[in-house]
């Protein structure tokens, strides 16, 4: 993946072995090392505590299976989390679009891997406040929408779904990863109270059993 940083662009490529992670960073600025290693770390939920995931979880019977065949596993988030917020909204394919029409060029192209996303600024002016992108990219350049780390989860979630077309279930979505909150359940889905406060990993527990089970049998 490649990204915007402090100092200048960089891209980078993880890998999980066991039980670590082999990731590889190319910086256009080694002084941006630092926030590099800090988005990743995000990225791949580092920060969690485990064990106190798994200890919880592990006593529900129906997750209990799930726990034990795949001990620690994490939550993902997002190394960027303006960047999530607007996937989030627009989806794949408009997104690899976006970053064709509005993405600036790495310093040092990577492979396949040319243009970085673009800043909220760029989307800002290119959609002039029109439609939900519009309204996401306008709170996110001016202040209005905090995603990062040191964000308020609750006051974040006010923010998006004040914006025009914004709607519950993307909201959890980014609220999930963007801003890392471990006790998460969208709206529709009957999650537990007793999965509290690690419903976010119940939850990536059971798509990721789901998953398994579909590459398994083909269906």
């Amino acid at each position: 993946s490649g990204a915007g940083s402090a100092r200048g662009s960089g891209s980078g490529s993880a890998a999980g072995h066991g039980g670590w992670l082999d990731a590889r960073i190319r910086l256009g600025d080694p002084r941006d090392l630092t926030t590099a290693v800090q988005r990743l770390r995000r990225l791949f939920d580092l920060d969690a505590d485990p064990y106190a995931v798994d200890g919880r979880l592990g006593r529900d019977p129906r997750l209990a299976p799930l726990v034990t065949a795949r001990p620690g596993l994490r939550s993902p988030g997002a190394a960027d989390p303006e960047e999530l917020a607007v996937r989030a909204v627009v989806g794949v394919a408009e997104a690899a679009e976006l970053v064709r029409t509005y993405g600036k060029a790495l310093d040092a192209p990577c492979g396949t891997l040319t243009h970085v996303f673009p800043e909220p600024a760029a989307l800002a002016q290119a959609q002039d406040g029109r439609g939900t992108l519009g309204a996401l990219a306008a709170a996110l350049a001016d202040g209005t929408l905090r995603l990062d780390a040191g964000a308020d989860r609750d006051d974040a979630q006010d923010a998006l779904l004040a914006l025009p077309g914004m709607d519950a279930r993307t909201v959890a979505v980014i609220r999930t990863r963007a801003l890392g909150d471990p006790d998460v359940a969208p709206p529709g889905v009957d999650v537990p109270e007793t999965w509290r406060p690690w419903r976010s990993y119940a939850l990536q527990h059971l798509r990721t059993a789901r998953r398994s089970e579909r590459e398994e049998t083909g269906v």
